[in-house]
């Protein structure tokens, strides 16, 4: 806004600007089809993310004319968006990329939220771990952990103008501070000391980082301010397929995790994450992982079909017949919603504290459990963001919880 541009829809955009994403391979064909899209309809295409990172030639296959901002250089939107315009303005200029060696980040600069209520803070960029099947880390880099004085500073800030949940994220934030002398534990003891009620939701957390910080995040995560929830990525819960991933993982350590935080919160909230079809996994690997889910009923699972990435090392090796891997996901998901059914019918008939944290997207507020869950409250007229109150659940959906005040 300070130099002039403003937000508008795509359909009345001078210049679009495409946030890329290149951890599967459909996501990544529908950014190619829309980059050449916008080429031929004579738009200004500024690309960013992490695709101009590692796969900068498909990009250029697809539009030659567009200009690109690195991953290390968001803060620079405005020196692309000054020669766009000079460009629309008439004068025959190139297209321009930009990029730096070192993580900028996102803190301490002005926002425009989505949710006036919800800040994400990103603590750190990049990753140490070399999974055989990630193309993230090779876009992103090692691991680089921001400033401690500063991610405080940029939470302050957004708890002055109002947010009442604030979201940490990264690609691991369990190794956020190995390159800083600090460890996660430390930094949420000094982010909850933070006056204000808000609420901060941890976000990834790969398991074998977790691990080594496991008692330390456990005594953290006692503040009210947290909500009990662990989003733990397994992958897979044959330790042959982990082995082949190059994750740093067992599932023994894996479950010593889960059970821990589980004995310390029972009532919390555990989110994983499980690739199908890796190449090598068999029907044993795969029953391996059925049976984990029916033990260890988590309450949500992103479910990701396996697809080779170029410039990693399982690039290499044989893949699954695509049949064999439509037939396991589907089998993984039926299994995955059946218990996510039972889960929340469990709930149905509940008292529960919840602390309102925006607007829903549905008529009514959008409020959630110390352990997360969300609860929808359709007569809101009494409450707004920030406030508490106590609920008792009626009704289960697909995606949260209704519930009245009591």
């Amino acid at each position: 806004m300070e130099l002039g541009h403003r937000l508008v829809s795509e359909r009345e955009a001078d210049v679009i600007i495409c946030n890329t994403c290149t951890v599967k391979d459909t996501t990544e064909q529908k950014i190619l089809h829309k980059i050449k899209e916008w080429g031929l309809q004579g738009r200004e295409v500024i690309v960013t993310g992490c695709m101009p990172q590692v796969q900068m030639d498909e990009i250029l296959e697809n539009n030659p004319e567009v200009h690109v901002l690195g991953m290390n250089s968001l803060l620079k939107l405005g020196v692309i968006l000054n020669r766009v315009h000079e460009r629309l303005g008439g004068l025959s200029l190139r297209p321009m990329s930009v990029f730096d060696d070192s993580p900028e980040g996102l803190l301490n600069v002005p926002r425009n939220r989505s949710s006036p209520n919800i800040h994400i803070c990103q603590i750190s960029q990049g990753c140490n771990n070399r999974c055989s099947y990630c193309i993230v880390t090779l876009a992103r880099g090692p691991l680089y952990s921001f400033d401690a004085d500063s991610i405080v500073t940029d939470i302050e800030q957004a708890v002055y103008e109002g947010c009442s949940e604030i979201w940490l994220t990264s690609q691991d934030n369990a190794q956020y501070g190995l390159d800083k002398g600090i460890n996660l534990p430390a930094l949420l003891e000094r982010i909850t000391a933070i006056p204000g009620d808000f609420r901060l939701r941890v976000g990834m957390m790969n398991p074998a980082s977790t691990l080594e910080i496991l008692d330390d995040l456990l005594e953290a995560y006692s503040s009210e301010k947290i909500y009990k929830v662990l989003h733990l990525p397994i992958q897979s819960a044959s330790d042959k397929v982990l082995g082949r991933m190059k994750r740093k993982h067992t599932m023994e350590q894996a479950n010593r995790i889960v059970e821990k935080f589980r004995d310390t919160f029972p009532e919390s909230t555990l989110f994983t994450d499980i690739i199908v079809g890796f190449p090598g996994e068999d029907e044993e690997d795969f029953e391996l992982t059925l049976d984990w889910i029916r033990t260890y009923r988590p309450d949500k699972v992103n479910i990701s079909r396996y697809t080779p990435r170029p410039h990693t090392e399982a690039l290499q090796f044989r893949n699954i017949d695509t049949r064999i891997v439509v037939e396991r996901s589907g089998k993984l998901h039926r299994l995955c919603n059946q218990i996510k059914l039972g889960k929340k019918e469990d709930m149905v008939g509940k008292e529960v504290d919840v602390f309102i944290s925006q607007q829903a997207k549905v008529k009514g507020l959008m409020s959630r459990t110390a352990s997360y869950k969300p609860v929808v409250i359709p007569e809101s007229g009494e409450f707004s963001p920030g406030q508490r109150c106590r609920l008792k659940i009626d009704e289960a959906t697909p995606g949260y919880f209704i519930g009245h005040p009591v």
